[in-house]
């Protein structure tokens, strides 16, 4: 398990999730913005279902999209995701690890992504001695790529990829990949 102390700064905490998180989560997911760059915003059901095997994940390896929490107002309220995942092995680039966030929009554009990513990359090279750390995402979803630049990764032009979990012709399904190497995070860690 990772040390809970570890995954906080003065804004934000990582940690393992809770039933409360349920609805604020449902929130988040059913938002068409939040969800503009995903194939469609999920139904409570969907949202409870994704909420429950995170979760177990983490329960099990001791790793994985934590919750996130914002301690910005002085009460802990919960913002979103963010952690470390290995996505599906369909992918071009799999076996990997990946990174990613999910954060609801009144938590947008001050910096708790990157803040809590960097938590996560920290994790994932130190805590579980990672070699390399992807992240992907729609090519139009300009935010999560600022990002990802923001973490020092960098961008593999020529490993873009058409998500298989999309049909031809989907908007959304030209992806493009980011990559950190172990070697490169010690250098801007």
């Amino acid at each position: 398990m990772i040390e809970s102390n570890r995954l906080s700064t003065p804004r934000l905490r990582l940690r393992q999730w809770t039933a409360a998180d349920r609805e604020p989560f449902a929130a988040l997911n059913a938002d068409p913005e939040v969800m503009r760059h995903f194939p469609a915003p999920l139904t409570r059901t969907q949202s409870d279902a994704m909420a429950v095997r995170i979760e177990a994940l983490i329960a099990e390896r001791g790793w994985g999209f934590w919750a996130a929490d914002s301690l910005e107002d002085g009460l802990p309220r919960f913002m979103g995701f963010v952690g470390l995942h290995t996505p599906a092995p369909d992918l071009p680039f799999s076996p990997c690890v990946e990174i990613g966030w999910r954060l609801a929009r009144p938590f947008w554009g001050r910096g708790l992504a990157t803040e809590a990513a960097r938590l996560a990359l920290r994790t994932g090279f130190e805590g579980l001695g990672l070699e390399e750390i992807v992240s992907f995402t729609a090519v139009g979803n300009q935010r999560s790529r600022a990002v990802m630049r923001r973490l020092g990764m960098r961008e593999c032009p020529h490993e873009a990829f058409d998500h298989p979990a999309l049909p031809a012709g989907h908007p959304l399904r030209a992806h493009c990949l980011y990559r950190l190497a172990r070697a490169d995070y010690w250098g801007t860690g």
